[in-house]
């Protein structure tokens, strides 16, 4: 077996006891990503040389002492969206290219400073905002297992070069499902945190982020293996004052002994904007909580229309905000593709909530006090609950600006990825089972700060799913062998 196709857990070990050194496994990456790479487009910037001369650093450290901490010498990537001091932060956006970080991020400083080598970074769509992954900066990122449908966004190039073996690791964020999403779409998993577990930042350290950047992005882990999610959150929450929202040092609280409760909520019942699920998201899912039923959770099926309205908060509150701060930006540097996608998006939220005033605005702000407060009393009875990922399998490539009616659609579909960031819950994105091509996910979302336990429930699934990556890129939007999954 290459070294590739390791665990991030399994290469961390094999470093810790000098089976392989640093140089043999980014050297392992390296020629993966020269070999499937041009085929997925996944990582837009490969940082051969400086990704080297760390690794030699790495093996030279581990010769005289002990390892920087967990990721010692492991190969992992950033998304284009974060700042790396010294590097361009193009959010995808052609005409940001020039725009070069001046210091590092905590979300990507705290995985260099847990000694992880990066060997490049990853594609996002314009502003880190779509489903799927595509700019006139970059091109299209390819999903695996289908070249046809959507390899998710924004941090479809993370979870592509992670389902491809281009490193074990990705770093992504999610401001609306941007990890969860793509993490299914590829058939790996990824992990959005409790707020404040993982500190970061999102934009420019010079400027105010707007409120629902604020409010609602996380930065997390994309892996092959909930292990791997493990151990990429542990290096990734150490403490970083430099965000005044992160939890020092926060400690997990541990699973109990006994399997807890799993409510399951498949549909939040519409209409519009609060969303809807097909027949097999919700067949998924529920073949998904068939498992945790059989590992012994009590497993109770559920009405739950606070996603519902929880998904509908966040349009009308970041496409609010985004009209005031964004729209114009758009017009400016936005190329055409995103535009369009852009312009449906407004049209539907136009449609769905007219003008909102500052009264409206404010009290939406209010409602979310009040829709975490309610999820919060339900969570002490349900501490773990399992929805789709998303309300429909991955798309076709483009039909998300394909028409209003279409994209109004789509953004109900995903009434399980907007609500988590109103609702302020740590989520997890895993694949349960496919049809033939790019996988169907389902999500575990848990307590505040309970990471552990969903950790624990979605490796019962991955019991039952398998672990279908890395594979190798398809080329004729042809599933491959996906026996393992469902």
């Amino acid at each position: 077996m290459e070294i590739w196709q390791l665990s991030a857990t399994e290469v961390a070990r094999l470093l810790r006891t000098g089976a392989v050194s640093s140089v043999e496994a980014t050297r392992s990456v390296l020629a993966r990503i020269a070999d499937v790479n041009p085929a997925a487009n996944a990582v837009v910037e490969v940082r051969e040389d400086e990704a080297l001369d760390a690794a030699r650093k790495a093996d030279a450290r581990l010769r005289h002492g002990p390892a920087t901490g967990p990721l010692h010498g492991v190969p992992v990537t950033f998304k284009v969206n974060t700042n790396v001091e010294g590097l361009p932060t193009t959010e995808g956006v052609a005409a940001y290219k020039d725009h070069i970080a001046t210091e590092t991020d905590p979300q990507a400083s705290s995985w260099l400073d847990a000694g992880a080598i990066l060997v490049g970074r990853t594609n996002c769509p314009p502003f880190a905002t779509r489903w799927t992954t595509e700019s006139d900066l970059y091109g299209a990122t390819v999903n695996p297992w289908d070249p046809a449908v959507t390899p998710g966004g924004s941090s479809g190039g993370a979870a592509v070069a992670v389902a491809l073996g281009m490193g074990a690791l990705a770093h992504g964020s999610d401001i609306g499902g941007s990890i969860r999403y793509p993490a299914t779409c590829c058939g790996v998993v990824g992990l959005r945190p409790t707020p404040g577990r993982v500190p970061a930042w999102a934009g420019s350290p010079s400027h105010d982020p707007p409120m629902a950047v604020q409010a609602f992005v996380e930065q997390g882990p994309l892996a092959r293996t909930v292990a791997d999610l493990r151990l990429g959150l542990r290096a990734m929450e150490a403490y970083d004052p430099r965000d005044p929202r992160a939890v020092a040092y926060a400690s997990r609280i541990p699973v109990s002994a006994e399997r807890g409760r799993v409510a399951v909520v498949t549909d939040p019942g519409g209409p519009g904007l609060r969303g809807s699920s097909t027949a097999e998201s919700v067949e998924a899912t529920r073949t998904a909580a068939g498992w945790l039923a059989d590992a012994g959770y009590q497993v109770d099926e559920v009405e739950l229309p606070l996603f519902g309205e929880a998904a509908e908060l966040w349009w009308k509150l970041a496409l609010t905000e985004f009209a005031i701060g964004m729209v114009g930006e758009v017009e400016r540097v936005g190329d055409p593709g995103f535009r369009r996608f852009f312009d449906l998006m407004f049209a539907v939220y136009w449609d769905a909530f007219g003008e909102v005033d500052l009264a409206e605005f404010v009290a939406g702000w209010a409602r979310r006090g009040m829709l975490r407060r309610q999820f919060s009393v339900f969570a002490d009875r349900y501490p773990l609950v399992l929805t789709p990922v998303s309300g429909e399998a991955p798309f076709p490539m483009g039909s998300d600006a394909e028409s209003v009616e279409r994209t109004a659609e789509l953004m109900g579909r995903q009434w399980p990825l907007m609500s988590v960031p109103v609702l302020g819950f740590p989520a997890l994105g895993l694949p349960v089972e496919s049809g033939g091509g790019a996988p169907l996910g389902v999500q575990v979302i848990g307590r505040p700060f309970e990471e552990d336990a969903v950790f624990a429930a979605a490796e019962v699934i991955e019991a039952r799913a398998g672990i279908a990556t890395p594979i190798d890129p398809s080329p004729i939007g042809k599933s491959h062998d996906v026996a393992a999954l469902g």
